[in-house]
């Protein structure tokens, strides 16, 4: 078995991990430079993103088992790899998960991004602020949406309740695709006066 016990070392050799050149702040894959064209012509709040998977097969499988699917052994699985990519020179002073609509929450018991959020916080000694944002829209699943409606579909979909003037923060996901819903949750912290925003996902999706 791997290191995690949830999967085979054969499998785990095969997992899309993401690796070579990577946009510093979007974490898609790039050629050359530290910053791809999307984000150097549409820059997102965030200024620095850190993801341990390609969101392809099995990634992909595994994490919809883990958020739809009530697999909460998973959690620990796929934080792990999160955790190793992790730079530990740039740590921020505190952790926030993606929080989810109390609507959503109720139908499905837990927040995926929380339990990652809460393995991140203990190995890595940082505070986790568990109730500091709120989800105020029950917006539609960004999975249906056209990517150009994405950033309309979560205008104002948060709101944060702490201070965090000077604070260095890091928001944690499961998935980031076109990073839609993380640029506004950092624009609701930003508000709040974070002095600096980053994100750690488990999966980025790749797009062709």
């Amino acid at each position: 078995m791997s290191s995690r016990g949830v999967w085979c070392e054969a499998c785990e050799a095969d997992l899309p991990y993401l690796r070579g050149t990577l946009c510093e702040q979007c974490a898609l894959p790039i050629h050359s430079g530290k910053i791809c064209g999307h984000c150097l012509a549409h820059p997102p709040i965030f200024t620095r993103s850190t993801a341990a998977f390609a969101y392809t097969f099995p990634v992909n499988k595994l994490i919809q088992q883990f958020k739809y699917g009530e697999q909460l052994a998973l959690a620990r699985a796929l934080a792990a790899p999160l955790l190793a990519a992790i730079a530990r020179d740039d740590l921020p002073d505190v952790i926030i998960a993606m929080p989810l609509h109390r609507n959503k929450l109720k139908r499905r018991a837990y927040n995926q991004a929380l339990l990652i959020a809460q393995f991140l916080a203990r190995e890595l000694h940082i505070p986790l602020l568990t109730n500091a944002c709120e989800r105020l829209v029950d917006t539609a699943p960004q999975s249906t949406l056209p990517f150009k409606q994405r950033g309309k579909n979560m205008r104002n979909a948060f709101i944060c309740h702490v201070d965090l003037s000077g604070k260095k923060v890091a928001l944690v996901d499961d998935v980031l695709t076109s990073g839609a819903t993380l640029n506004a949750l950092a624009r609701a912290i930003q508000k709040r006066g974070a002095a600096e925003i980053q994100t750690w996902v488990v999966a980025r999706t790749i797009r062709k």
